[in-house]
């Protein structure tokens, strides 16, 4: 099965995510089919925090990838903050 997760990069206490397509069965940091986005927790006021590439997430929804929680929640903030 093929989920759309967070993977965790950056620093000791300084977060970082990239928004991945991978295989259910491969760890959080391994490989991945494609690369999504990026999201950053601690992203200062004139950065951006969140960034998402919307065609290829329908696309990945489209042909059957679940989305984790956490993605659903930011692919949320997203549209609201598009819109």
């Amino acid at each position: 099965m093929v989920v759309i997760r967070l993977s965790r990069g950056g620093s000791k206490a300084r977060p970082f995510y990239n928004i991945v397509v991978a295989d259910k069965r491969t760890r959080r940091d391994g490989s991945f089919i494609e690369r999504l986005g990026f999201y950053n927790p601690i992203a200062k006021a004139h950065e951006e925090g969140l960034r998402i590439a919307q065609d290829r997430l329908s696309y990945w929804t489209g042909v059957g990838a679940k989305a984790s929680p956490t993605v659903q929640r930011l692919v949320a903030q997203a549209a609201a903050k598009a819109a």
